[in-house]
């Protein structure tokens, strides 16, 4: 049975029972900032099983995409460990329970019309409390000797939704293992009996200081299931482990002829494969490869895979040529991976080609750096990781093929130490925490009025300690990376607003307020229109980057306040100025069209199917708010906005930075006043310019007291309200360093020549074999000493340079020189050294000048 047919029979089976079947979320978590990934089928309905939504049809079907990394050593060992899996589930929210689920399961797994597994080859484990589970299986024809009582059958996370559960596992027979039930009984680790199928009977409400007798049971109980899609292709198929399944098999054949070397069960196919399909399936929803949380998880996977690719003796990049029997696997129920093939391709080949550079020079490192020892210092490990960029868990695998232990611990010291060195501060945040309790059991709802209304007058409803909370408000929270509003109540200034845990929104405000007292709330109505021209212009820019750079483009962070906007978002490559300009083009040209807004609600499905772009790490409620920007731009928002994009008026790109791997940060301006806006966020760059081009100007003066004219005229740029702005900036710094070096130059080359040509004055003025000289150039001292030496022809000459803030010496002799040196840095506190026949020396305690010539004078 092909993983296809397995597929149509799971869903068509509960389909059939009257159940909804739900397409798989995306991998990466849309309204859970608990995980890092989806992980379990039933992760995404979560908000079902909690109450906090209801669905359409209390019964439910999927096969959801999943991804785990917390068994990664697992994978390649054993017979079915992957990071990517799908997990086939069947939920009751509410509707049918133990009976009903046990005999669709009884149904589904043995009728000879479905899967018609073999009776007596199944082992079904239960909780010794669940004497229901126990007589429903041997009602339905389960004998008791393949009915095994396990205490650990219990899930339960904290407080909440927890109950009994009941394991379903195959035997594969003694081939794989000798030891019979102990395996189950015992728990142990084992590719012979292989669950298959995990029950669980949401039942019972946990609770902390009870025992589970003590539970109270659920007013409405759930069912939550989960069967391996692998797990099911591997036996139906009849193959040793997954990875000979048609899930798997077809990426092993391609690695076996890139490697030329065929495939007899070696882990490193098994490792590769896997880890290739993970970084296929979590890219093309949306994820991007970075150095910390879920993009770390990525780089580890791929880094994996090509570091196994050299344990296959594979030379150079070939994980691309496996992107393409993954989407012929998967491309049929994924359909994502198809549209974005073409990224995936770009996002591994660069990825790949960096990280085989570093790979080169970290083995090679490590090699030197653990030769002849069995064990790699923190020192060590922590250089290798810092400065080569070779990953601990690869430091790892290479200890482990060379027996070798590493001091983790201590790598883990220094690089705390290292993230305490670049940690910001961070302000205080204990007086919010302290009140934490008080705002969640602070459940009276607001009302945000201020979309179109910007002064009224509301009651006081509940006051804190920082603030208070108004009946209805037109202060907008700081929410979705929009800055909250600024005004006054009750004449008061109002500092901030924030959300509670219960959505309503908390006036930071000082002053002596009552529950119940009548108020004036007003916004700083000037303030809300800079922020509202930047969050319009937000929209716009990030239809643009998408525009320019490609479909790939998600946005990963966002600020909008009155000042500026800041958009962060993914993107392989190096990016052009000239792309830059294309972005901030585009931006203007719908900015001047003039185009007007629409704002609508509905579902959020229905927001989706229109094409609404939305953030996954947003939360949404059942109604969305869409901000329509013509047939530009759909988006769903909460903030406020312009009515139309002329209100914009002007916009400018200021910069853009890489904030991390695959990761940009734009910064941009709108309205009236971008120029100085840009000269204020570009401070350091002006002064950079100014203190170089007032160098320019000492340096032409200085030149044209020599009679000597200068080629070049330095023109500061003229600011045009745009990122070429920028660009002309840094160009005009780049223009000024290379004209100061030229004129630099030319103005030590003058003064060594009229040096040279004054050398007669200088021999006069010596006195006691020493000369004294002051503001010359470093490189003319020890050519304008040899010459003096050599038409003197004297056993010993000293030369002394006085400059500003130091003092530099330097000597000639026959033999002496060293000695010499050494005496003078004993007297003027300084330092240096040479060789017999020629030292230098140098001091900054001026203070010893005159103690300093007395001594040379006597050498």
């Amino acid at each position: 049975m092909t993983h296809h047919e397995i597929r149509e029979l799971w869903l068509n089976f509960f389909k059939a029972h009257q159940h909804q079947i739900i397409k798989s979320a995306p991998l990466i978590p849309q309204d859970d900032k608990s995980l890092l990934w989806i992980n379990a089928g039933v992760a995404p309905l979560k908000k079902y099983f909690d109450g906090r939504e209801t669905p359409l049809n209390p019964r439910l079907a999927n096969i959801q995409k999943c991804l785990r990394t917390n068994d990664i050593e697992e994978v390649g060992k054993t017979a079915r460990h992957h990071t990517f899996f799908e997990m086939m589930g069947n939920f009751s929210i509410g509707d049918y329970f133990k009976e009903e689920a046990l005999k669709l399961a009884y149904e589904l797994l043995f009728s000879k019309q479905y899967f018609n597994f073999p009776l007596n080859k199944i082992y079904i484990t239960y909780h010794p409390s669940d004497t229901v589970c126990r007589e429903l299986w041997l009602s339905l024809g389960i004998k008791e000797q393949h009915l095994i009582p396990q205490s650990d059958n219990y899930w339960e996370i904290g407080e909440g939704p927890a109950g009994p559960n009941t394991e379903i596992f195959y035997d594969r027979g003694e081939s794989y293992d000798k030891r019979g039930l102990i395996l189950i009984e015992k728990d142990l680790d084992n590719d012979r009996y292989v669950e298959i199928w995990n029950i669980v009977f949401s039942q019972f409400n946990a609770k902390a200081g009870l025992k589970r007798s003590e539970y109270q049971e659920l007013p409405s109980k759930n069912i939550d299931t989960g069967a391996g899609l692998e797990r099911f292709a591997c036996l139906l198929q009849n193959t040793k482990t997954n990875f000979e399944t048609d899930l798997f098999l077809p990426i092993i054949e391609k690695l076996s002829d890139i490697a030329q070397k065929p495939y007899q069960g070696e882990g490193s196919f098994k490792i590769i494969a896997d880890h290739l399909k993970t970084l296929v399936m979590a890219i093309s929803d949306g994820a991007v490869l970075s150095n910390e949380g879920r993009g770390y998880v990525l780089r580890r996977l791929l880094r994996r895979a090509l570091k196994h690719g050299k344990a296959l003796a594979i030379e150079g990049p070939f994980l691309t040529k496996l992107i393409a029997p993954v989407i012929e696997i998967m491309g049929a129920y994924y359909p994502n991976i198809i549209s974005n093939q073409n990224f995936i391709f770009e996002i591994i080949a660069a990825e790949e080609n960096k990280f085989l550079e570093t790979l080169s020079l970290g083995e090679e490192m490590i090699e030197k750096l653990s030769k002849d020892k069995s064990f790699l210092s923190k020192e060590d490990a922590f250089l290798l990781y810092d400065t080569y960029g070779f990953p601990l868990e690869l430091q790892e695998e290479y200890a482990l093929e060379h027996q070798m232990m590493i001091d983790k611990e201590g790598f883990y010291l220094l690089l705390e130490e290292q993230k305490e060195r670049s940690r910001k501060s961070r302000k205080a945040t204990d007086s919010m925490q302290a009140q934490e309790k008080e705002y969640l059991a602070f459940k009276r709802q607001d009302q945000f009025v201020g979309y179109d209304i910007y002064r009224l007058t509301t009651t006081i409803i509940k006051v804190f300690p920082e603030g208070i909370v108004l009946a209805k408000t037109p202060f907008y929270a700081t929410m979705g990376g929009q800055e909250h509003d600024i005004g006054t109540i009750a004449g008061k200034s109002v500092k901030a607003v924030i959300k509670l845990p219960h959505n309503q929104h908390l006036h930071l405000v000082e002053g002596d307020f009552k529950e119940g007292e009548t108020v004036v709330a007003e916004i700083d109505l000037e303030h809300r229109k800079k922020i509202i021209k930047n969050h319009t212009a937000t929209h716009i820019l990030h239809q643009a980057l998408i525009d320019i750079f490609g479909s790939h483009v998600k946005q990963q962070g966002s600020y909008v306040g009155s000042e500026l906007l800041r958009f962060d978002f993914n993107h392989f490559k190096d990016i052009s100025d000239q792309e830059i300009l294309k972005v901030e083009a585009l931006v203007k040209s719908y900015i001047d069209q003039g185009i007007t807004l629409k704002v609508m609600e509905t579902s959020y499905q229905e927001a989706i199917e229109l094409g609404a772009k939305a953030l996954f790490n947003e939360k949404y409620g059942e109604k969305v708010r869409v901000v329509v920007i013509g047939d530009y731009s759909l988006e769903l928002c909460g903030g406020t906005h312009v009515t139309n994009t002329k209100e914009i008026g002007k916009f400018m790109i200021s910069s853009i930075t890489s904030i991390g791997s695959g990761i940009y940060r734009v910064e941009a301006f709108t309205g009236p006043n971008i120029k100085a806006e840009f000269k204020t966020r570009n401070d350091n760059l002006f002064k950079e310019e100014e203190m170089l081009k007032n160098k320019y100007l000492s340096l032409e003066k200085e030149l044209k007291s020599y009679h000597l004219k200068v080629d070049k005229n330095y023109l500061s740029p003229q600011l045009q309200g745009s990122y070429q702005d920028r660009i002309e900036l840094l160009n005009k710094i780049t223009e000024l360093k290379n004209l100061n070096k030229e004129l630099t130059r030319l103005v030590e080359d003058k003064k060594e020549a009229l040096l040279f040509k004054n050398m007669d004055d200088l021999i006069r003025e010596q006195e006691n074999n020493l000369i004294i000289t002051e503001n010359l150039a470093d490189k003319s001292l020890r050519p304008l000493l040899v010459k003096i030496y050599q038409k003197l022809k004297k056993e010993t000459l000293l030369l002394l340079n006085i400059q500003k803030d130091s003092a530099t010496y330097l000597v000639m002799s026959t033999g002496q020189a060293r000695e010499i040196i050494k005496k003078l840095n004993q007297v003027s506190g300084g330092s240096g050294g040479g060789n017999p026949n020629y030292a230098q020396g140098g001091t900054k305690n001026l203070a010893l000048l005159e103690e300093l010539i007395k001594e040379m004078k006597k050498q």
